[in-house]
């Protein structure tokens, strides 16, 4: 199970945990009220966006990762698409306004129950700065990149692959696991 849960939030009665009739793994489930409390992976929408041979990273002012390096992303919201979402994060980290070109990596990282999508996006001007999330905004080029303070190893993966595609100039949509360093 990916969370301990004690209470009901339904009904505030206590848990137990069971393999549900039709189903195959346990699940926090409350015998009071009946129901069944699914943990499913958080999805986190972001961009990779790009003005001229340059890409936007944003310096994190908050844990995990303080000072390092990343692309705009966060957890999606209920009720709003992923494409919006991507935008949301990419104005609320950097202020920047983006224009989403396509799809372009999901990342499955089960050891967190995340699952990544990351979109290829246009910054649409010049007008960023940092958002409370973010120390600083920038634009680097490939060469400019602070590989050694890349805050998150998905990030970094997305940014390898990134690169590569765009040396030919073909972007397929990408699929990639990210497993628990050891």
């Amino acid at each position: 199970m990916a969370m301990q849960m004690n209470y009901c939030s339904e009904c505030g009665k206590s848990l137990t945990c069971l393999i549900p009739p039709g189903d195959d793994r346990s699940r926090y489930f409350c015998e009071s009220c009946g129901t069944i409390h699914y943990q499913n992976p958080k999805m986190v929408v972001g961009c990779i966006p790009e003005m001229e041979d340059k890409i936007l990273f944003c310096r994190r002012a908050i844990e995990p990762c303080y000072g390092k390096w990343t692309l705009p992303a966060g957890y999606l919201e209920n009720g709003e698409t992923v494409s919006a979402g991507a935008r949301r994060e990419t104005f609320e980290e950097a202020r920047a306004r983006v224009e989403i070109l396509a799809p372009y990596a999901l990342y499955n990282i089960c050891y967190v129950n995340q699952v990544y999508l990351m979109f290829r996006a246009r910054l649409m001007d010049h007008d960023f700065r940092p958002g409370s999330e973010s120390l600083e905004v920038r634009l680097f080029s490939e060469a400019e990149v602070p590989w050694d303070d890349i805050a998150f190893r998905v990030m970094e993966e997305t940014l390898v692959q990134f690169f590569k595609d765009r040396a030919t100039g073909l972007f397929p949509f990408y699929v990639g696991n990210i497993s628990k360093k050891k």
